[in-house]
This record gives C-alpha cells, sequence and structure tokens, in this order.
C-alpha cells in the first residue's frame, strides 16, 4: 500500500510540472504519429501491391506528408503570440473560397466531393475551414466579450459566418459539418455563453440538420442501417459488418502486425476511416486500448494548457483545438465500433490523408506554442535555459511576463527552479508587486 501510494505520488508530481502539458502533447502526439504510419503500412500494402505493383505506394505518401507536417508542426511553435488573432479573417476567406471552387474543381472519391486538385497538390477544404473557425471565432469572441450577452452580438458576426461555413461543408461533408458543430460550441463555452443560448442554438441546428439529411439518400440509409447493421450487410451496411468482423477476430492479443485478413479486399477504406478496425485484429483490445490511452493523454494535455493560459484568446483557441481533435477521434472510433453513424472523417495521425495529417501537426505546433506561454511554464524555460536542438531548430524563448528586471532577478536568484505555487505564480504574474 505504501509503495502504491509512492507511485501515484510521483506520478501526480511529474503532472503538476510546469511543462507537463507540452512533453503530454509532444509524446501522444509522436506515438501516434508512428503508429499510424506502421498501420497504414499493414493496412494498405495488399491494396497498393494490386494497385500499383508495390506494396509501399500508400505508405511512401503517407510518410511524405508526415514529413511535411514537421514543418507544419515548426512552423506553429515558431510563430509570435500577436500573428494568431491576425489570421482569422484570412482563413475563413480561403476557407470560404476552396468550399465554393468544390462544385467545379472538386475532385469525386467514393461518392463525395471533399477534395480540390490541383495537379501538383490536393486540398481537402473542410480542413482549413476547421483551423479557421477555430481562430477566428476565437479571435471575435474576445474582441465582443463585454457584449456576449446580447444576441446581436453573438449573430454577427460569429453565428451568421459559422452558418455560412456549415452550409457549404454540410452540402458535401456531413461529418465535417458535425466537427465544425463541436468547435463552435467548445467556443462558446469556454467564453461563458449562457446556457439558454446553448439551448437555442441547439434547437435552430436540429432544423437545420433536417434538410442536410433529408435531401441525401446515402446519409438516410447511414443512420437507418445504424440501429441494425446486420439487416442490412450486403448493401449499406457492408463496411460497418466488416468492420464487426475485423474487431471480433482480434481478440484480446491480436492476430499480429501484418496479419489482418480483412484488408484483403473485404474491409472497405481499411488504411483510412476504417484502419481503427484493423489495429483491432492486429494488436487486439490491448493495442485499441493503447490508441484510446493516447488520445486521452493529448486531450488532457489540451485542456491543461486551455486551464493554465493567461491569455483569453489562447484559451479559446487551445479549447477548440483540443475538441476539435478529441472530437475527430471519438467520431471515428464510435463509427467503426458501431456506438454512432459512420460519417466518413479520418482518425487524427493515424489515418491515411494527406491534408488532415499535416493541419493536425500545425494544430499540435500552435498548441505546443501555447504550453511554452503557460505563466509556469515561461518562467522555468528561462530558468534552464535553451536546449541544444531548441537553439538547432531556432525555437525563441517565450517573454517572461511581467516586468523583466525583476522576473530575470527572480530566475537568477533559483527561486524558480521548481514548480511553482500560487504566491510565486501570482508575483511572476505582477512583476513582483504586493
Amino acid at each position: 500500500m505504501e509503495t502504491h501510494v509512492r507511485y501515484v505520488g510521483a506520478v501526480t508530481g511529474l503532472l503538476r510540472r510546469p511543462m507537463a502539458s507540452y512533453y503530454a502533447l509532444l509524446a501522444s502526439t509522436g506515438l501516434l504519429l508512428g503508429l499510424g504510419l506502421i498501420m497504414v503500412l499493414s493496412a494498405s500494402s495488399i491494396d497498393s501491391y494490386a494497385n500499383s505493383g508495390s506494396a509501399f505506394t500508400v505508405f511512401t505518401k503517407q510518410l511524405t506528408f508526415a514529413l511535411i507536417g514537421i514543418p507544419a508542426f515548426w512552423l506553429a511553435l515558431r510563430l509570435p503570440m500577436r500573428v494568431w488573432p491576425l489570421l482569422g479573417w484570412p482563413l475563413v476567406v480561403l476557407a470560404t473560397i476552396l468550399l465554393m471552387l468544390l462544385p467545379f474543381l472538386g475532385k469525386e472519391v467514393n461518392g463525395a466531393t471533399l477534395w480540390l486538385d490541383f495537379g501538383f497538390i490536393q486540398i481537402q477544404p473542410v480542413e482549413v475551414a476547421k483551423l479557421a473557425l477555430v481562430l477566428w471565432g476565437a479571435a471575435v469572441l474576445v474582441r465582443k466579450r463585454p457584449l456576449l450577452t446580447e444576441w446581436r452580438h453573438l449573430a454577427v458576426p460569429l453565428l451568421a459566418g459559422s452558418v455560412v461555413l456549415f452550409g457549404l461543408v454540410g452540402l458535401e461533408d456531413f461529418g465535417g459539418m458535425i466537427l465544425l458543430l463541436f468547435i463552435l460550441i467548445a467556443l462558446l463555452w469556454t467564453a461563458g455563453v449562457r446556457f439558454r443560448v446553448f439551448a437555442t442554438l441547439g434547437a435552430i441546428g436540429v432544423v437545420g440538420l433536417v434538410p442536410l439529411i433529408a435531401g441525401n439518400p446515402e446519409r438516410i440509409s447511414r443512420l437507418t442501417t445504424f440501429t441494425d447493421p446486420f439487416a442490412h450487410q450486403d448493401d449499406d451496411a457492408y463496411q460497418l459488418v466488416r468492420g464487426f468482423y475485423s474487431l471480433g477476430s482480434g481478440g484480446w492479443w491480436g492476430l499480429g502486425l501484418g496479419q489482418s485478413r480483412e484488408k484483403w479486399g473485404n474491409l472497405p477504406e481499411a488504411h483510412n476511416d476504417f484502419i481503427f478496425a484493423v489495429i483491432g485484429e492486429e494488436l487486439g483490445v490491448l493495442g485499441c486500448l493503447v490508441v484510446v490511452g493516447l488520445f486521452a493523454v493529448l486531450t488532457w494535455a489540451g485542456m491543461r494548457i486551455a486551464s493554465r493560459v493567461d491569455d483569453p484568446f489562447r484559451r479559446l483557441v487551445a479549447s477548440a483545438g483540443t475538441v476539435w481533435l478529441a472530437g475527430q477521434a471519438l467520431v471515428n472510433m464510435g463509427g467503426v465500433v458501431g456506438l454512432l453513424p459512420i460519417t466518413g472523417v479520418p482518425l487524427p495521425l493515424i489515418s491515411a490523408g494527406g491534408s488532415s495529417l499535416v493541419l493536425t501537426m500545425f494544430v499540435i505546433g500552435m498548441l505546443a506554442s501555447f504550453a511554452r506561454h503557460e505563466p509556469e511554464a515561461v518562467l522555468a524555460l528561462h530558468a534552464r535555459g535553451r536546449a541544444w536542438w531548441v537553439r538547432w531548430a531556432g525555437i525563441p524563448l517565450p517573454e517572461l511576463p511581467g516586468r523583466p528586471g525583476r522576473a530575470r532577478q527572480a530566475l537568477r536568484s533559483g527561486r524558480t527552479g521548481r514548480p511553482l505555487g500560487r504566491s510565486t505564480h501570482h508575483r511572476a504574474r505582477t512583476g513582483g508587486r504586493r
């Protein structure tokens, strides 16, 4: 019992360290990305060989996008804090233009037009729309913070702009629209909007979803087959049922890496939307629990960042960005195991897909940058100095809070070499004043 208490105390002490959210975010992201590359290779090897004569075609593309995602992560980590609020409006305009181009330049895959094909690159506009809503929505809410009790200040421009994005995305991508709704709810909740506003928005949202569902036979079939998939296993629920077989055959420990049977032409989109089923088949329940646990760590790190930053804009962005990634993982895994209708959204950092992976890496870099700007983390970073790899990567130290002279004097005195208590944190924020 005493040993157990000692271990719990050690873990709790680690989680209370100033840089805990930063390292937890990096560790969970790196492990998910590495596991994703391995599983994409395993899940796509058969189809890749059948279509191109090489088992590494899809994996090579995914590895390329992962290598592109690393500079995207680095760029987000280096951007000055003053730049983030300025990106909202340009990204909203860009996302709107890209979404309006989809009917004319879009590439249809599996009955849905979700990609813009410019020859040398393919872009999924919904990924740009998610990032745009996070940054733009946070900037608008911070600017209108004293007026959020008045409906007209919520309706213009935030709700009006959100409806435009929802409509443009929802025409082709129902899952993407649901994720945009998650982001909007996270922004409004973190901003402290009253509950009655949520009730009204919920009613409006339900009314708006009805025509988007009723006007698309495929969406209706997904909802009707979701309740009894085995009654439709030969047509509309074929992918879902094959996913059940894939998960069920893995047992507790799995069949072994690369030993999936369903990926031999039975399970559609095995390397993409249903890669979680292949994980369950090859790595078993244990592998699925590891994936769920890593996403739980990533979510904890993001919410910890949102609760510890001292800037309202960063708090809103961190909260919405975390809900975006966690919600997308939940919707994907919930659809694969049959708890939610299938929406076609990829599993972040694991499913094959270039736009999703690069934007996800950029968002994680943004969260990591915010983690380095937590008040206690800033003091800890200045106390220890920059590591050689941080200097090599050109990542600057965040600015000290309060009066620079007194903060640096406190650092030289050695008082910030340990996790800060409440009184030390208060002195840091107020420049040492009582």
